[in-house]
């Protein structure tokens, strides 16, 4: 059986933890952040467990992770 490919697009977007749930980071924290408060940059600078919707969709891009 031939090798399995990884997603490259989902490989940088999405990582493991040790339990093994899925994570990955909230969008609109790039740029114009001047007007944004401190809660709301503060609220998307941490990781969240994605839907459980998603979940069967990104173990299959990423058979490895």
């Amino acid at each position: 059986m031939p090798k399995l490919k990884t997603r490259k697009a989902a490989a940088k977007r999405f990582r493991a933890t040790g339990s093994g749930k899925i994570v990955r980071r909230k969008a609109y924290k790039s740029h114009l952040l001047q007007h944004k408060s401190s809660a709301r940059k503060s609220r998307l600078s941490k990781l969240v467990v994605i839907d459980e919707t998603n979940d069967a969709n990104v173990r299959l891009m990423l058979p490895y992770l």
